[in-house]
């Protein structure tokens, strides 16, 4: 049985899907001066997002997956206060050409890739080009990131699977769809802050989905931040060895 949990769900609002509009909500979003933000940063996000998630891992040890590299503090933080494991799914944003950040589809570290309604508007020479690149990257960051173990198994296991945000909800889809092939005996979705689009997207794709935000008025991730520093890989290697 699917359930949504935000603590500010807003009504839907009419959004069409087209390239256009999208692009526009990424090249005009700016940080509003003196616009008092839901997060201080990514930790503050993590603490309210582990007080909600502990009803659901009663009496259950739950297995925390992170997508590095914005959510490898945060899941860490879940993990230690519900006395879980910590690792990483390992999904990439196939970027659009004109604007990276972007998501025009996601791939995970086996090749199994999701598009969005727009990727049919860019050349699928280019498309071929970006999954090879974001693939190479995958590779090597679970080289990096977790070279003494394999990844662990999600089979049977509660899975909660952890972004700082979603714009498109393609890349919390990749990690999703990625894990449910595995076969755990629960999936969750847990993010600080979706768009409506993302949320319509993903809440078929799980069994529950944690929201602290859900803003009507969505541009970017980082809009919902103060701090929205960049995580490193260090950080992210640091974070998984904490917990080995």
């Amino acid at each position: 049985m699917f359930k949504v949990e935000t603590a500010r769900m807003t009504s839907v609002a009419h959004s069409g899907n087209s390239l256009k509009r999208t692009l526009r909500w990424f090249n005009l979003w700016s940080r509003r001066s003196g616009h008092e933000m839901p997060f201080a940063n990514r930790e503050n996000a993590a603490e309210l997002l582990a007080r909600r998630l502990s009803p659901h891992c009663q009496n259950d040890n739950p297995l925390v997956l992170a997508i590095p590299r914005g959510a490898v503090p945060m899941a860490k933080i879940i993990a230690d206060y519900l006395g879980g494991a910590l690792d990483v799914v390992l999904v990439r944003k196939l970027g659009h050409p004109e604007q990276p950040e972007l998501a025009i589809g996601a791939i995970d570290e086996n090749g199994n890739s999701f598009f969005s309604p727009w990727a049919t508007e860019v050349s699928a020479s280019y498309v071929e080009a970006e999954k090879q690149r974001q693939l190479e990257v995958l590779r090597a960051r679970r080289t990096q990131y977790t070279p003494m173990h394999e990844p662990i198994d999600p089979c049977g296991r509660l899975v909660i699977v952890v972004d700082d945000g979603t714009a498109t909800g393609s890349t919390m889809l990749a990690a999703l769809r990625s894990v449910r092939a595995r076969n755990p005996k629960k999936l969750i979705a847990a993010v600080a802050v979706a768009s409506l689009e993302a949320v319509k997207l993903l809440r078929g794709e799980c069994d529950t989905f944690v929201c602290l935000e859900t803003p009507t008025d969505f541009s970017a991730v980082g809009q919902f931040f103060n701090d929205f520093s960049e995580i490193s890989d260090q950080q992210v290697m640091e974070a998984l060895s904490a917990t080995a």
